[in-house]
């Protein structure tokens, strides 16, 4: 690895410097809310790097830097979710300051294993290799467990176990279908692999040959865990619940784009030129996981349980954008599937992390995660239940919400692939789930509050609502400038 590798990676590497001092720091100071700030702040550093990429990039004449042996690529793609990782995990730190205060020692464990889990998500969208894409996979993963199961009560291990175990299942699958598609093409680069699958012959079946389908259908179920989409959520619900609240949105948001990222990267560059036939899987899932999603999230009394079921749903509508892209006539013409994508993952996190903002700080409060005891949050809280119900509203699709914009950009994709069917399937849903995003409202404000105490956060928390509060209404109301970012981000597939 020469000084070029170096500063390819330097975002990455500087995450884990950071995550190394936060535990370092840990061990000599007593003042433990003090590793908080330093999180936040030591974020300046890969943030710069990510910068200082970004402008290398803008310079090249290919609008691309490749290192590690041709293994990592910086692109506008690969720099939008750096941007997106680290912005979403700054929010999570902000937002844990009140909820940590119950956990004594364990907070450097808590920053340092959220860096490290930070790191391996800023590199999944930039590695182009089969095997490097499996290994930025399990360093997302594995802090990720330790943080689920990090209270070390009843309910978080039992989370944090089942999820380990799913989590190396679903790996385990991935891993057979990339095994498949190296026996198959002799390599492991994705650049190698269009090559190779581009000399298919057109009338040799869908997706070529039989065991490129295989490959694919593994490899989708291997991402489709990562991404909690039907029919390969069954591990969503348990761990929402059991996991630490921050960790609940952290894992909702951070891990889900990471997942996306990654799809898009192997499907439209190595598998482009069968984009028809996974087209056609994408659409079917996404419709299996709206429907899923939803009326699973229906019957349920515990909030988390109902937003963890809610993901899966939104899981749906981002694979309508994949599905979108795949169908399209000339990708060359068109890159708003794709970039519906992109920004359809921006209006989902923001919306997410504010109703779990809002749920973290009233359940530090009440102690309850049930949606009864939101009762009167109108009264005890009404700039808490303004922000949750703002999202709830987001996460419905209703203008002039980043919500509705997000579902407009999806839905236009797919009509104008020709998934019409899909469309109406998404409108039906989005119907269905007014009944569980409402009800909170309905709560929060017609029924009688169980205690007259007000609600009590601190500044930093107060600062993570106030931002993707205003984020919800401000990119609802001028969405353009997201768009065009995320229309540039996926440009280099076309």
């Amino acid at each position: 690895m020469d000084f070029h590798d170096i500063k390819i990676l330097s975002p990455e590497i500087s995450m884990g410097a950071l995550g190394i001092i936060i535990i370092l720091l840990d061990m000599i100071t007593n003042r433990k809310g003090f590793l908080a700030t330093v999180s936040v702040l030591g974020l300046a550093v890969p943030l710069g790097f990510s910068l200082y990429l970004c402008g290398l990039v803008d310079s090249d004449t290919e609008g691309k830097l490749s290192g590690v042996y041709g293994t990592v690529l910086i692109d506008q793609f690969s720099l939008f979710f750096k941007f997106f990782i680290l912005g979403t995990l700054a929010l999570v730190i902000l937002s844990s300051t009140d909820y940590l205060s119950k956990m004594g020692r364990l907070r450097g464990e808590y920053h340092a294993l959220l860096i490290f889990s930070a790191s391996g998500m800023m590199l999944l969208p930039a590695v182009t290799d089969l095997i490097s894409i499996y290994i930025a996979i399990e360093l997302t993963a594995l802090p990720l467990a330790a943080l689920i199961a990090i209270r070390r009560d009843s309910h978080s291990t039992e989370a944090g176990i089942k999820f380990l175990l799913l989590s190396a299942m679903s790996s385990a699958v991935l891993l057979y279908g990339m095994a498949l598609i190296y026996g198959f093409t002799g390599s492991t680069e994705i650049g190698i692999i269009i090559e190779r699958i581009a000399m298919l012959s057109a009338d040799s079946g869908p997706f070529g040959e039989r065991v490129i389908l295989l490959a694919v259908v593994l490899i989708v179920a291997g991402i489709g865990f990562k991404i909690s989409a039907a029919p390969f959520q069954m591990w969503v619900p348990d761990v929402y619940e059991g996991a630490p609240t921050p960790i609940t949105s952290y894992l909702s948001v951070a891990s889900k784009a990471a997942g996306f990222a990654i799809m898009l990267r192997i499907f439209y560059m190595a598998f482009g030129d069968i984009r028809i036939d996974w087209a056609s899987l994408f659409a079917i899932l996404s419709a299996v996981s709206m429907t899923v999603g939803n009326l699973a999230a229906v019957i349920q009394t515990n909030i988390k349980r109902m937003l963890a079921y809610s993901t899966v749903a939104h899981a749906g509508f981002l694979l309508m954008g994949l599905a979108a892209v795949g169908t399209q006539a000339d990708l060359f013409e068109t890159p708003m599937g794709p970039g519906s994508v992109l920004f359809y993952l921006v209006a989902y996190a923001v919306t997410n992390l504010a109703a779990f903002f809002v749920i973290i700080a009233i359940v530090n409060s009440t102690g309850s995660n049930m949606i009864r005891n939101f009762a009167g949050m109108g009264q005890r809280a009404p700039v808490l239940a303004i922000v949750l119900s703002i999202s709830m509203i987001s996460l419905l699709g209703i203008p002039p919400t980043v919500g509705f914009m997000g579902k407009l950009y999806i839905f236009s994709a797919a009509i104008n692939s020709g998934l019409t069917w899909l469309v109406i399937c998404g409108v039906l849903n989005s119907v269905v789930s007014a009944y569980y995003y409402l009800r909170v409202i309905r709560t929060m404000y017609m029924s009688e509050p169980e205690s007259d105490t007000s609600i009590q956060i601190g500044i930093p928390p107060r600062l993570a609502i106030g931002i993707v509060g205003i984020g919800i209404i401000m990119l609802g109301i001028i969405p353009s400038a997201v768009m065009n970012a995320a229309e540039k981000a996926v440009i280099v597939f076309f």
